[in-house]
């Protein structure tokens, strides 16, 4: 053997076995003393002049050893029983899936050094921590492989560390290893624990809770859920930047169920001067339209009634406006009256007081005793357009109103409204005049005035319906059942099951419209309900007086739209609660298709009649303080009579 040979041999024989070597744990105990620092330093120095060539240069051939660490001045020799704890000790917090360094022989055994007794034993030592390292990778890479925790640190690994254990090179050649310092992970001490459900924050599952006076909110999530309620949960840009924490998901949903979080970039950059149907920024744009009404499907609610000019108004009106068989109450409210009573304002403030805090009056208007009336839901307000309104008399003396219409138009979003409520003349034998009734109204209503058509190639100057997108007529129009008395009420009594076929068969506005004499366009959902008029009042009795009128549905609620299945008629049906008139009142609901719309349609910026909305809620309010004083004053007086 040579002299370079015995060098390499003795260089090996200062190295240690690998990680988890199986020299520690043989039962053959080592008693090979340790070399002493110094020794260890002689030695470099003896193969730092061998490594030279005959011209005194290095060569690139020669393996050359890593200086060894210096030793503590109070340790300078430990047992091999002591390394071999210190060793195990550092394996502990030491990476098991990094090969490069726990197939390198110094990094093992930093701190002690040892002396061959022979080469021969120098060679076996060296075989065996070979085989050693190669059995301890493979065991190490299983272990990290089977973990799911340490599976995703592995795809961290570079790619000499992800290479079976065959093509490395050779841990004691030290020319592939990095000069870089690198930090291994910890290999955690025990199992995970695992994760719960809910790993949300103490902060977002505060955010869940919901305080003990709003626990009907509660109830109407769990039940509801998925309905109307999450309107303004669609704005997706609220959700976007969030990870797969389904909790912190929910929290903001609770948090900003309400009201959305508005970005200052937003406030920056959006503009309600203009706008277009496709921009982002448009106040009546399709992200706002998306934002409340996910179903782009606005609720509306019409009543129609002839109160014949009672001065005393029902004691309350939540059967004409709130009826109990309604899940929900609607987004507008339009009422329109035939001869009204006297006084207009007293009407208005207690429609006012029956829907409460939740509405406002978006707009009123009268021609003599015909009122028409819009209320909106307070949130809603800002998206109506400015209101406009016009009247038409059917009278010859243009001074006596107590014949006509009156409409009234605004934009919604980009959906355009026309709401029109009218009294044709009466008299059973009166067809054609008020086919002229009708004729008038759709030429003389001048509308719209300032607001744009949002379609003008449909519309017809000769007919103000033709003009809006969607259009409701409804009224006292005074068309009756051309059959005698007697007949009507015989073919009443064999009704079954609210079939009104048999009576419609003789009801003068269905044989006009067939005919296509008036209401072009329109439609009228079917009638399950006994005719409107006339009663007793106070009863439900048909007229008793000497003229016997005949029964009939002259209260009636049409429409027409300018895209098939844009309207939905969810209800129709009449009020037989309210008994203070000859007439019954007619409701109707309707689900609506809303369409996005451009800025540039005038704003009615939330203008709405704030001194009814007071006086409305303060009588409101007075009300259900009386009624707690007489609930009261009755159980008071209820005790003081189980006393005595």
């Amino acid at each position: 053997m040579t002299e370079n040979g015995e060098d390499s041999l003795l260089h090996q024989s200062c190295e240690a076995p690998a990680k988890g070597d199986s020299l520690v744990s043989d039962s053959r105990t080592l008693k090979t003393s340790v070399v002493d620092a110094t020794s260890c330093k002689e030695h470099n120095d003896a193969l730092k002049l061998t490594d030279r060539n005959a011209e005194g240069q290095i060569s690139l051939y020669q393996p050359r050893p890593p200086a060894l660490p210096r030793l503590s001045k109070s340790r300078k020799s430990v047992s091999l029983e002591e390394a071999g704890r210190i060793r195990r000790l550092r394996n502990s917090q030491e990476s098991l899936s990094d090969q490069v360094e726990t197939g390198s022989s110094t990094d093992s055994l930093k701190e002690v050094q040892t002396t061959p007794a022979s080469g021969g034993f120098v060679l076996s030592a060296a075989a065996t921590i070979r085989n050693d390292q190669d059995s301890n990778v493979r065991k190490l890479s299983a272990v990290t492989m089977g973990s799911p925790v340490f599976r995703d640190r592995g795809r961290s690994l570079s790619e000499y560390e992800r290479r079976p254990t065959s093509q490395q090179s050779d841990p004691t050649d030290h020319r592939v290893r990095s000069s870089k310092v690198r930090l291994s992970p910890v290999r955690p001490p025990g199992t995970l624990p695992a994760l719960g459900k809910s790993f949300a924050s103490d902060t977002l599952r505060a955010a869940n809770r919901i305080d003990g006076d709003c626990l009907d909110y509660a109830m109407m999530t769990r039940e509801k859920l998925g309905l109307r309620l999450h309107r303004n949960l669609s704005d997706s840009r609220l959700l976007e930047n969030m990870g797969s924490d389904s909790a912190s998901v929910n929290s903001m949903r609770s948090t900003y169920s309400v009201l959305s979080p508005i970005r200052p970039q937003d406030v920056r950059n959006r503009s309600f001067l203009e706008g277009s149907v496709l921009g982002s920024g448009a106040l009546l744009g399709a992200e706002e339209l998306d934002r409340h009404f996910p179903d782009r499907r606005v609720g509306i609610y019409i009543a129609t009634w002839n109160m014949q000019g009672e001065k005393g108004l029902p004691a309350n009106l939540d059967d004409l406006l709130l009826p109990t068989d309604s899940a929900f109450a609607q987004d507008f409210y339009i009422i329109g009256v035939q001869e009204g009573c006297p006084d207009r304002r007293e009407w208005e403030t207690r429609l006012q007081e029956t829907l409460g805090p939740y509405y406002v009056m978006l707009y009123a208007a009268s021609h003599g005793v015909l009122y028409l009336t819009v209320f909106v839901r307070r949130d809603l307000i800002w998206f109506c357009s400015e209101v406009e309104h016009a009247t038409v008399t059917t009278r010859i003396i243009s001074q006596i109103k107590t014949k006509g219409a009156v409409g009234i138009a605004f934009t919604f979003f980009g959906t355009s409204f026309l709401f029109i409520t009218s009294h044709f003349t009466s008299g059973d034998a009166k067809v054609y005049e008020r086919v002229l009734d009708y004729n008038k109204i759709v030429e003389a209503l001048a509308l719209p005035k300032g607001l744009p058509d949002t379609n003008p190639y449909r519309s017809t100057p000769s007919d103000v319906t033709t003009r809006f997108d969607q259009v409701f007529w409804f009224g006292d129009f005074n068309f009756r059942l051309s059959k005698d008395r007697v007949d009507v009420e015989t073919i009443i009594n064999r009704t079954v099951g609210g079939n009104m076929a048999p009576l419609l068969e003789h009801d003068q506005l269905s044989k006009e419209m067939k005919d296509g004499s008036i209401f072009k366009g329109f439609q009228e959902a079917p009638i399950h309900f006994l005719p409107t008029y006339k009663f007793d009042i106070g009863c439900d009795i048909y007229d008793t007086t000497s003229k016997q009128r005949t029964p009939s549905y002259t209260d009636r609620i049409l429409f027409r739209s300018r895209q098939a299945e844009d309207i939905k008629v969810v209800k129709y049906t009449s009020c037989s609660c309210i008994k203070t008139s000859d007439h019954r009142p007619v409701i109707s609901v309707f689900q609506v298709k809303l369409r996005p719309g451009r800025d540039n349609i005038p704003l009615g910026a939330g203008q709405f009649d704030r001194s009814l909305y007071l006086e409305g809620i303060r009588r409101r309010i007075t009300r259900e303080l009386k009624r707690r004083e007489a609930m009261k004053n009755h159980s008071s007086s209820s005790t003081i009579c189980t006393i005595s």
